[in-house]
């Protein structure tokens, strides 16, 4: 399960009810706690849901409600139903609660959705410890992994890159769109993650073959477009290492 799928499961989380028993919902949560970004959304989200419940319950039923309806029974006028306690009581609190949601809505920070946004998301997924779909030395097997997944597997790798063993790899899933990603091993302890994307899925990704380069926590990420593609690589190491990869 990624981040993608636990937050959808978690839109429906109810805070201190028996919720986080159920098996889908335990998976969400143990998601949550690997993905500081979602476990940061859904504090935020049971924060709301307990505000809400709170001030429903501090809607008062008006004095004599009880008596109005009995009284208004057994009389032959019967007034418009917007016009009845028992409505108006309702009215009250759906008109807070549409109220507190509109300014949830307002405080939630909005999701970037921007190229550098998905950079800084699977580059951190692989200084976490990303867990790759396929393990395999085989540069050939982690494409043809990617193709019948539908993600990308038309790349095209720098000479340095085919020269190196492969990992593993897998389908990173950002926005509804698919990353692949390609691990090579560089050593017994550290890998070099290359992610491919469609260029046309972001319009603010590099234009050129030039790299860009920007330190992500402990990794040092190098991007640039080539044809139809968008190209993340990162490593940890300078700016020379990662040039050392990116030849013709």
């Amino acid at each position: 399960m990624d981040s993608h799928q636990a937050k959808e499961i978690l839109l429906r989380f109810r805070p201190d009810s028996k919720d986080a028993n159920d098996p889908e919902f335990a998976q969400a949560l143990e998601q949550s706690r690997r993905d500081p970004e979602l476990g940061r959304w859904f504090e935020q989200h049971c924060a709301f849901q307990i505000a809400i419940r709170d001030r429903l319950k501090q809607v008062r039923v008006p004095a004599g409600l009880k008596e109005n309806i009995v009284a208004r029974h057994q009389v032959l006028e019967v007034p418009g139903w917007w016009r009845r306690p028992a409505f108006q009581a309702l009215a009250a609190a759906a008109a807070i609660t549409l109220l507190m949601g509109l300014a949830w809505f307002r405080w939630q920070p909005r999701e970037q959705t921007s190229f550098a946004a998905c950079r800084d998301r699977v580059v951190r997924n692989a200084l976490r410890g990303y867990m790759m779909d396929i393990t395999t030395t085989n540069l050939a097997d982690i494409r043809n992994y990617l193709a019948v997944h539908d993600a990308t597997a038309d790349y095209v790798l720098p000479a340095a890159l085919q020269k190196l063993p492969g990992d593993g790899g897998g389908v990173v899933r950002w926005r509804n769109k698919k990353v692949s990603m390609v691990c090579f091993a560089l050593n017994k302890r550290d890998d070099l993650y290359l992610f491919v994307a469609d260029w046309t899925d972001f319009p603010d990704a590099p234009a050129s073959a030039e790299p860009e380069f920007t330190r992500i926590g402990q990794l040092l990420a190098a991007s640039w477009s080539k044809g139809e593609r968008t190209y993340i690589l990162a490593a940890k190491g300078d700016e020379r290492f990662l040039r050392s990869y990116l030849g013709p």
